[in-house]
């Protein structure tokens, strides 16, 4: 099974048309637990070994940047305990692939609201953020208390405070500047966004960035997502003529 996800690895890397971001709602946790008696958490705490899957074969295909929909606006609204146990399974996990994640020569960054975010789970985000900045082979951004109206409503706020200080006029408001005001404005466009589960909807995510984002969506919940499901989501991509609205 190995030597065939490596061999598929080096074919798709030959292949010339990697994406350079692939983009991901990690959704289905919740159900794939019920499906199996179990607790919601237990489908987040299983969906760690696709996020590990995920990191490490991106980095192996030449992908530059993946950003995970970790953690949404809207999901502050779920019960107290299943946010307490998402933000402990989230510095547990970070504590845990810390040295795996350098090994892979990764990045991390975090795009959302993040202010909103309990002070442990900031220092544990800040300190591995610190531990991996040198890295350069996959920047891995995690989305976090990030919605993308949010996100535009933010950028908004921050371009109008410079125009109420006469740093900006309604001439220098333009879309590229707009960008400029993002979470992370180095972050590029998705090229691929995946979504698990067979939800056919975006949930918020990306609003901006995903103009002219090609989407696959697939019927596996993200526990059972694997190297086979990202294969197939890039040859689907791969097959796509893109055209930018030309």
């Amino acid at each position: 099974m190995r030597n065939d996800i490596d061999e598929q690895i080096r074919e798709l890397r030959h292949s010339n048309n990697i994406p350079k971001h692939v983009a991901i709602i990690m959704d289905g946790n919740g159900r794939w637990a019920a499906l199996r008696n179990l607790p919601r958490l237990e489908g987040h705490r299983v969906g760690r070994e696709s996020v590990r899957t995920v990191v490490r074969t991106c980095a192996n295909l030449g992908i530059s940047y993946l950003t995970l929909y970790t953690f949404s606006v809207e999901n502050w609204r779920r019960p107290a305990d299943e946010v307490e146990g998402l933000m402990a399974l989230l510095e547990l996990v970070l504590e845990k692939e810390l040295d795996e994640l350098d090994a892979n020569g990764v990045q991390l960054r975090t795009i959302g609201r993040i202010d909103m975010i309990p002070e442990t789970t900031r220092l544990a985000l800040e300190r591995a953020k610190d531990r991996l900045r040198h890295n350069t082979r996959l920047v891995l951004t995690l989305a976090i208390s990030y919605g993308g109206r949010s996100e535009i409503v933010d950028a908004a706020r921050r371009m109008a405070s410079e125009v109420a200080d006469g740093r900006l006029g309604p001439d220098g408001i333009t879309e590229d500047s707009f960008g400029r005001y993002l979470y992370d404005p180095e972050l590029p466009d998705p090229d691929l966004l995946i979504r698990t589960s067979g939800e056919l909807r975006v949930s918020n995510f990306l609003l901006w960035q995903i103009a002219y984002t090609e989407i696959y969506v697939t019927d596996v919940f993200w526990p059972d997502f694997r190297e086979p499901e990202l294969f197939a989501s890039i040859r689907a991509y791969q097959s796509r003529e893109r055209r930018f609205g030309l």
